[in-house]
């Protein structure tokens, strides 16, 4: 009996010792401010904005989202791998645009959750390129094995070298108040995070 006791007792630190493999997909929701017209995909939180993206590519927009709201905001951690500065992009923000909507949101990355570090995005002053939600989401589930491919994934790429990062544990997302406000589906609609660079 003792000898089974220390076998388990074993297997359990063994088991706590293995770390768990990183993934391409924000892990956690961190918070969640949502601005006025707010409201849709609230209900399927924090799921809803966790794993890969369901995109319906360039001629619709996808229901597997929520809604910020008129200068909602909404922060998510990358626990099981943080994304790292690698070749070209390390970061993909995938919306639900379609072709002639657009709905934008600035984005900032931090490796502790405390400091913060933004991509330039203005969209009354026409500064729009490293807004998210300007490009379809071609990538409807989990990938097949294999690289990241953000020309066929589709979704706004960023580049941590950009913002002077060499890491980022979280990303913050806030709509620009730019975008249209009807019912309960307004601003930028979040669908999924991918890490292109995952630390180990």
């Amino acid at each position: 009996m003792r000898r089974a006791m220390l076998s388990l007792a074993l297997a359990g630190c063994a088991a706590a010792a293995d770390p768990k493999p990183a993934d391409r997909w924000a892990d956690r929701v961190v918070a969640f401010a949502p601005g006025s017209s707010a409201g849709f995909g609230q209900d399927k939180l924090p799921g809803v904005v966790l794993g890969p993206p369901q995109g319906a590519g360039g001629k619709a927009g996808s229901l597997h989202v929520v809604s910020l709201g008129k200068g909602g905001a909404i922060t998510l951690a990358l626990d099981d791998g943080a994304a790292t500065d690698g070749p070209g992009a390390d970061l993909l923000v995938f919306e639900n645009p379609f072709e002639g909507f657009t709905e934008t949101a600035r984005v900032e990355a931090s490796s502790d959750g405390a400091t913060w570090k933004a991509w330039p995005c203005d969209p009354p002053a026409g500064v729009t390129a490293t807004c998210a939600g300007l490009r379809p989401v071609w990538l409807a589930g989990a990938p097949t094995a294999g690289a990241a491919d953000p020309s066929s994934w589709g979704g706004d790429s960023f580049d941590l070298a950009a913002i002077g990062l060499p890491s980022a544990r979280y990303l913050r997302l806030t709509d620009t108040a730019t975008n249209e406000y009807l019912g309960n589906t307004g601003g930028f609609d979040l669908d999924a995070v991918a890490v292109l660079h995952p630390m180990p």
